[in-house]
């Protein structure tokens, strides 16, 4: 029953409304145009923008998109429908396991951590790729610490293989780096022990590998090898040189992690200097949880440190973060609840001053469009630029104009009336 409610709110959280804005981020439209050319060519394999052959990305979460326009039509709605059937089964995957490994309290405040985030809520509302590939990676992580601590440990791997598969498939060779650096980190912090048998290593390489094998091969029979070989020159020059002029500086991702992720990010911080006592979380207080924790710590630095390296910065390119962030910001806060812990001066000031931030700039956002002309000249990016310079209907300016004026006029009534 608790299942059924946490998909249901999820679903009123992540569902309606989905097709009430245009299209607005360059993938979103990317992505959208490339499932709506399979339907028109019927050539379902291979991916293809203006009916050219699109080597950037593979092609599941396209053939996602691609249902989703057969049962929907093809619209917004059905271009973001997918991701946000993965916010549901992202939200249900973290009740389960915060019930299976502390308590269900602890799931609960998982669930809500998560959903009641900023970015990590509004990226299931959205048309790229990244939540799906997200979940995937994590589940993956997951499954691999599963092999230490499950009595079926060949059955983990075969699943963490299958999830790391998955992930190459929805995004490319990224999820496999990415994996693979947790767990050179996790043998070297755990001092060169790591649990995990050959054996084990051996099936998760095997099922990692014959998923997107599936397709690639059939790519490299019917096409040859050169889609292949553009599809890999593509993910090395992502990773070595500014992409599409998204450069940045290294703590760039640190920054929209704070800001985005809040108040998660904030609690996270709290185990900087948290006031731990004596008492343990729960009875059995060490080996699975202070495994997990490791395992998420790690996931957490070897994301946001390889992308503060790659030169190409994209906000959602440190997402995979808020599944480590939440797990973490949701331990201290069930630890808070518990009185086990206690938020510090400077934590209740953070909270406090990117609350007053982050409301300050949505209560401006509709400035961004009365002010467009004068902003345009400051905007670096082509596409945003090119955003901002599309025409919109004169009916629409005249409502928002009326609907400030007459919120300004409401508020120097209030202060006059005091």
């Amino acid at each position: 029953m608790k299942y059924l409610l946490i998909a249901l709110v999820a679903a009123l959280l992540f569902i309606p409304f989905l097709g009430a804005v245009h299209l607005f981020d360059w993938d979103e439209i990317n992505f959208a145009e490339a499932a709506r050319e399979m339907i028109a060519t019927g050539n379902y394999t291979q991916v293809q923008i203006d009916f050219r052959p699109f080597w950037e990305k593979p092609p599941l979460f396209i053939w996602l998109q691609v249902l989703s326009m057969k049962a929907f039509g093809v619209n917004e709605f059905a271009a973001r429908f997918p991701n946000a059937m993965v916010g549901i089964a992202t939200l249900l995957s973290f009740f389960a396991i915060g019930k299976k490994l502390v308590d269900e309290k602890f799931a609960w405040w998982w669930t809500l951590v998560y959903a009641g985030s900023w970015l990590p809520h509004f990226y299931f509302k959205s048309g790229i790729i990244d939540p799906t590939f997200n979940l995937f990676i994590f589940l993956s992580v997951y499954f691999a610490y599963r092999i230490n601590w499950s009595g079926k440990p060949l059955r983990m791997a075969i699943l963490s293989g299958a999830m790391l598969g998955l992930a190459v498939l929805t995004k490319g060779p990224a999820a496999i780096i990415i994996c693979v650096l947790c767990l050179l980190s996790y043998w070297i912090l755990n001092k060169f022990r790591i649990g995990i048998k050959w054996i084990h290593l051996l099936l998760i390489t095997v099922f990692a590998a014959l998923i997107p094998a599936l397709w690639f091969g059939y790519e490299i029979i019917s096409h040859g090898w050169w889609f292949v070989n553009e599809f890999l020159v593509y993910q090395v020059r992502l990773f070595s040189t500014p992409d599409a002029g998204h450069g940045g500086s290294f703590f760039y991702h640190w920054i929209v992690l704070l800001v985005g992720c809040f108040p998660a990010s904030i609690f996270l911080l709290g185990w900087i200097r948290g006031r731990r006592s004596g008492k343990s979380i729960y009875t059995s207080e060490g080996t699975e949880l202070k495994d997990l924790k490791r395992w998420m710590w790690i996931l957490f630095f070897v994301v946001l440190l390889l992308f503060s390296i790659v030169t190409t910065k994209i906000v959602h390119y440190s997402s995979l973060c808020y599944f480590p962030l939440s797990f973490l910001a949701a331990l201290f806060v069930y630890r808070l609840a518990e009185g086990k812990l206690s938020l510090r001066k400077w934590q209740v000031g953070l909270l406090i001053f990117i609350g007053c931030l982050l409301g300050l700039l949505i209560a401006l956002l509709p400035l961004v469009g009365l002010y467009k002309a004068e902003l345009i000249p400051h905007i670096g990016d082509k596409f945003a630029r090119a955003n901002l310079e599309a025409d919109v209907p004169e009916f629409c300016r005249n409502r928002l104009r009326t609907v400030l004026h007459r919120s300004c006029d409401r508020g120097w009534r209030a202060v006059a009336a005091q």
